[in-house]
């Protein structure tokens, strides 16, 4: 049965709701844990939910086999949103929180971590091309500045000099990194073309 006024709370993959009590909640192997699971794939006290002011986050306690957030291991205490998904050994929960407004917020939430590689759209992993990746590394380090085609090209086409390059090509390229990143690439929130001078790269 749904909690009452219970704000914040977690759900397993037998939708039984977890209420997180005050500012803290262990999940674990030990009796003592506020969320206990038996099972050998976790530790005693492997993970901690924890609230700082209106924000909650999670934090692997130096587990064996870690914690998961959106299916990447955690390394450092991360902040919870509304539908995240937390994996502690084999049992995935989804965190939940009623009064979060993050859900509302039409921009999707874009890091491109360049140093692994990594896209992530409201923190979750994109799959991107070699072309869409370097496409959107190169607008995302120029993230509100208008970049002209002439200036993608060069960036994303090795031999764009060599005039092998044509705007339908990077238009092209634009539109499918459109669809890799925004909830309605018929209605960009993010990558928009700028008339007669190229397109810009908006971030929430």
């Amino acid at each position: 049965m749904p909690l009452e006024n219970s704000g914040p709370f977690l759900t397993d993959p037998n939708s039984q709701e977890h209420r997180l009590p005050g500012q803290t909640a262990t999940i674990g192997r030990a009796t003592e844990c506020d969320i206990v699971i038996a099972s050998k794939a976790i530790s005693r006290e492997n993970t901690r939910i924890r609230r700082e002011g209106r924000h909650w986050f999670v934090e692997d306690l130096g587990s064996t086999n870690g914690t998961y957030l959106n299916g990447e291991r955690i390394l450092t205490a991360m902040n919870l949103r509304d539908g995240d998904a937390i994996k502690v050994g084999d049992v995935i929960f989804i965190f939940h929180d009623p009064d979060t407004t993050t859900r509302d917020n039409p921009v999707p939430d874009v890091e491109v971590d360049t140093t692994a590689g990594v896209v992530r759209v409201n923190r979750k992993v994109v799959s991107l091309s070699p072309k869409e990746y370097l496409l959107l590394a190169y607008l995302y380090e120029r993230r509100c500045q208008v970049c002209s085609k002439d200036e993608i090209g060069r960036a994303v086409w090795p031999e764009y000099e060599a005039g092998g390059i044509f705007d339908y090509q990077i238009e092209n390229l634009v539109r499918r990194l459109r669809t890799r990143i925004e909830f309605d690439p018929a209605n960009p929130k993010l990558l928009f073309t700028v008339r007669g001078l190229g397109y810009k790269l908006m971030t929430a």
